[in-house]
């Protein structure tokens, strides 16, 4: 697929096919995010892949009960590694640069699936607390994102986007 088809292409699905990911496919995936640009070179990330349902469903409680954490076969956990960025780059580092390279490293993620043919769903919205035990999170250590990956059981129509007019301020010289 065409890399602007792919973006065009990418939803959040929600719901999911009771199938599992061939392994060469998650490889990809994470092949993929690994080659997601960071601050100075440092992914000051941890990637926390959970096939588990147990702890997958404890997710879910942890989310809000968001049920396609569950129903997904795989959850990527992006969480932002602040020790990391914070050695080179200080406060700044440890707040923003870590927690952009983990969200560079999610989208990689989500559209490295919809190429091969897989559907994501990306879920912010958890305990913070709650999602690091589950995880096993050390200190510094702060979870960003959870992506349930699978095949899709839905396809969602596109959804409404702001027009460039309004979206873009072109720079007046």
């Amino acid at each position: 697929m065409d890399f602007f088809d792919v973006v065009r292409s990418r939803r959040s699905v929600r719901t999911f096919q009771d199938r599992e990911i061939e392994p060469q496919k998650l490889l990809r995936i994470l092949e993929c995010v690994n080659a997601a640009p960071s601050a100075g070179n440092l992914q000051g990330y941890q990637i926390v892949v959970i096939k588990d349902r147990k702890k997958r469903e404890a997710l879910a409680k942890a989310s809000l009960d968001q049920k396609q954490l569950i129903e997904a076969p795989i959850v990527i956990a992006f969480v932002q590694d602040r020790n990391r960025s914070c050695r080179r780059y200080g406060t700044r580092g440890e707040r923003l640069y870590s927690f952009q390279d983990a969200t560079i490293a999610c989208a990689y993620a989500q559209l490295a699936a919809t190429a091969l043919g897989l559907a994501t769903c990306w879920i912010g919205a958890f305990e913070d607390d709650a999602v690091a035990r589950i995880l096993g999170s050390r200190e510094g250590l702060v979870p960003l994102a959870l992506l349930p990956v699978g095949y899709a059981a839905e396809s969602p129509a596109p959804p409404p986007r702001r027009a460039l007019e309004e979206l873009v301020k072109w720079e007046t010289l």
